[in-house]
């Protein structure tokens, strides 16, 4: 009988981050969940229970060594969150800004790399990150809110990883759906082809719970390794498309390298 892995998930209440939780708490057999939040009280809410929960800030390299101590596998699903400034003005766009210690600087490229220098001096032999698609355009609206350049900080993360010699996946998902998963065709590219050409003219978008899926399964798929990649989704109801299950056949199409 194989020895379950050691699965270290950061970002762990957030939306994507609390499903790929509960699915590896389904599978036992495969995984052992060691999740990492800040807030015991929304964990507690989320999960029933703080077992195999720790706490603390990617922002303090110390709380992640401790606790990435014995796991072999590291899925990063931290980001940082823009708030908005106030009511907008009727007819006005809503400005936005981020707190000024969680910046995207902080939290997406200077928050990654404790989290993969943490696991590189724990013996962590796989990373998982989950990003967002829009990286390669420094003019992406994204980078404009709060002028936090949060795509631009996530793209130095990820080559980051890539240096660093760790074994990485990295996924960069579409616009995300709070929607069910296992419905839909998946599509893969790179380089935000996807985003300058839409297949068909789709929309560039996916549900969470398919991108949970896909890390999941990257955790058990060893042609997953060493990949980067985009990712979205055919519309649910989209004539001709077959529901993604070929996990293997998934990946085969990824290449690696930023």
């Amino acid at each position: 009988m194989t020895t379950p892995l050691q699965v270290f998930v950061t970002g762990a209440t957030g939306r994507t981050g609390s499903l790929v939780c509960q699915k590896l708490q389904q599978h036992p057999q495969q995984f052992t969940l060691r999740g990492f939040a800040r807030n015991s009280e929304k964990v507690q809410q989320l999960f029933g229970t703080k077992d195999n929960f720790f706490f603390g800030d990617i922002r303090d390299p110390k709380t992640l060594i401790k606790a990435l101590e014995g796991c072999s596998t590291l899925v990063i699903l931290t980001s940082a969150t823009p708030q908005m400034k106030g009511m907008p003005q009727p007819g006005m766009r809503p400005e936005f800004t981020f707190p000024n210690d969680e910046i995207p600087q902080v939290i997406d490229y200077q928050g990654q790399v404790n989290q993969i220098d943490a696991a590189k001096a724990s013996g962590v032999n796989h990373i998982v990150l989950v990003g967002s698609m829009g990286g390669t355009n420094e003019n992406h609206p994204l980078n404009s809110l709060g002028n936090g350049n949060i795509l631009i900080w996530k793209r130095k993360a990820e080559q980051y990883l890539i240096d660093s010699g760790i074994d990485y996946t990295i996924i960069r998902a579409g616009g995300l759906l709070d929607q069910p998963g296992g419905k839909r065709e998946l599509l893969v590219g790179k380089n935000d082809t996807m985003l300058i050409n839409p297949p068909d003219g789709i929309p560039t978008s996916i549900p969470r719970a398919d991108v949970a899926e896909v890390v999941v399964q990257a955790l058990l798929e060893p042609n997953a390794r060493n990949k980067a990649f985009d990712l979205i989704s055919q519309p649910e109801d989209a004539p001709g498309t077959v529901v993604t299950t070929d996990f293997v056949a998934l990946f085969a199409q990824t290449t690696p390298g930023l």
